[in-house]
């Protein structure tokens, strides 16, 4: 019986691939960021607080009580950083985001856009399981 090369291989790979275990798990150092801010986000927030004119002002994150579906956003700038906030910066522009909002907003992304439609921030949240009709509350 005649096999070609790549037959044999993928034979001898299936056998071993079924005898293998995993003996080494690999995990990257960079911390994982609570808030992912896109480009325009950043662009816009700096234009912002420079309109300001307040040194060492920094956009704060928070989820409240309240709105149609539990819980709602709430996004101001501050100045007033605790210890226990959770601080990330995207070249000159600070987010800070409170130890409680940081568990409701994680892997969330920031995001701003200007069009035709209108012009804002949008907060793209894969921990949200339900938003009401106005678009601002979320459980």
């Amino acid at each position: 019986m005649e096999m070609s090369l790549p037959a044999v291989m993928m034979g001898a790979q299936a056998t071993r691939s079924r005898k293998m275990t995993q003996i080494l798990s690999i995990k990257s150092n960079k911390p994982e960021k609570t808030v992912d801010v896109t480009e325009t986000a950043v662009a816009k927030i700096g234009e912002l607080i420079a309109e300001e004119g307040e040194a060492g002002l920094a956009l704060r994150m928070a989820v409240r009580p309240g709105g149609c579906s539990g819980f709602s956003y709430e996004m101001f700038f501050d100045s007033q950083i605790d210890d226990a906030d959770i601080v990330e910066e995207y070249g000159e522009v600070r987010v800070v985001v409170d130890p409680q909002s940081a568990e409701m907003v994680k892997g969330s992304t920031l995001d701003y856009k200007d069009g035709l439609m209108g012009a804002g921030f949008s907060i793209n949240n894969p921990n949200v399981s339900r938003t009401c009709g106005c678009g601002n509350s979320f459980s």
